[in-house]
């Protein structure tokens, strides 16, 4: 049976209003087309759907089962609309990140912030995760972006933007507070504790190859999962660690930890957005973007 959509629509609001008139006017539409459609729809379907009153209409049985039907139907479909709405005007929609933990405190909870404060409406879900697992979501589809930190591996689809340039400093507790007023070497370095993230990280790649590059391997004495327990870890005297020197600058200022100077360079690193360019992004995803990437230089 090939009835015409628009006749189930009209036919959800004259049940609804249990008026053609009052039905009409919600579409926008002449009585007379409301009318003229339901005679239609009621021939099509061969069964009278509504009994005519002085008060308006009242469904007959075959009206009220058809009703059942199209109005769990229709509140899908206007459900649907306004969803599409709120997101093509930013007042509804989602956004999903994956962040990596330097990534989150030196750069992206600022963007958050304001970006949340211009669209409350819009739900932010962030993912904590290291740099691998990020990209794997960004190639999986699970989140929209990845906001991580460098070295990263972006193969196609993928597109990484670099967003900030950081740099890295060693830090240790107040036991190591004599070292503040020297320089060692990479080399000397390895006479003390070392405290890392875990060998699956981007980042203690990154500083394996530095330690390589000093003909040195790079053997922690801690390993930590996120950026977050280096700091606590320090403080209580379990070694020296490599530290964005952002998150470290507080407790260094309140006497906390020492800064320690290396004779060799850290190598500067950056936090980069990386996202799929084949996949299409939501009204919301495309903002969020857009107030990333404003005054990134």
């Amino acid at each position: 049976m090939n009835v015409n959509f628009e006749y189930y629509k009209i036919f959800y609001f004259v049940a609804k209003y249990g008026n053609f008139t009052k039905a009409a006017r919600a579409l926008g539409n002449s009585q007379p087309n409301v009318t003229r459609a339901m005679n239609c729809l009621e021939q099509q379907l061969h069964c009278t759907l509504f009994v005519r009153t002085n008060r308006g209409i009242q469904l007959t049985p075959e009206g009220e089962k058809l009703f059942v039907h199209i109005s769990a139907a229709m509140s899908q479909i206007i459900a649907a609309e306004e969803e599409l709405t709120d997101s093509v005007d930013l007042s509804g929609g989602s956004i999903s990140i994956g962040a990596s933990e330097t990534a989150l405190n030196i750069f992206l909870l600022d963007k958050l912030k304001n970006f949340h404060m211009n669209y409350p409406g819009i739900r932010l879900k962030i993912y904590n995760h290291s740099t691998p697992q990020a990209i794997d979501a960004v190639k999986s589809g699970k989140v929209d972006f990845a906001i991580v930190t460098t070295p990263t591996e972006v193969n196609t689809p993928l597109k990484g933007i670099m967003l900030k340039s950081f740099r890295e400093i060693l830090v240790g507790g107040k036991t190591f507070t004599a070292l503040g007023s020297q320089q060692i070497s990479m080399k000397e370095l390895k006479n003390y504790p070392l405290i890392c993230l875990g060998r699956e990280t981007m980042t203690f790649q990154f500083y394996n190859k530095l330690f390589l590059s000093c003909g040195l391997e790079l053997e922690p004495d801690t390993e930590v999962a996120t950026t977050d327990q280096i700091l606590p870890l320090v403080k209580c005297e379990l070694g020296l660690a490599f530290m964005p020197e952002a998150m470290a600058q507080d407790a260094i200022m309140k006497k906390e930890i020492v800064q320690i100077s290396l004779q060799e360079e850290i190598p500067e690193r950056n936090i980069c957005m990386v996202y799929d360019f084949h996949r299409p992004l939501s009204a919301a995803a495309r903002q969020f973007k857009m107030a990333v990437l404003d005054k990134v230089h």
